[in-house]
């Protein structure tokens, strides 16, 4: 897959890697910020732990 997305990226080797820096900081960043606050409530990490 890593490979596949190397190859299908334009441009040269500073572009590519660029690229690559901002699709994983963008991917970090709603990962972080959407899917781990709205996934948090639905699991059951600790029932021992007092509510916040």
């Amino acid at each position: 897959m890593y490979g596949w997305l190397w190859r299908s990226l334009p441009g040269p080797l500073t572009v590519r890697v660029l690229t690559l820096v901002a699709l994983t900081g963008t991917t970090a960043a709603l990962l972080w910020f959407v899917v781990f606050p709205w996934i948090e409530p639905r699991l059951p990490l600790d029932p021992t732990l007092p509510d916040r």
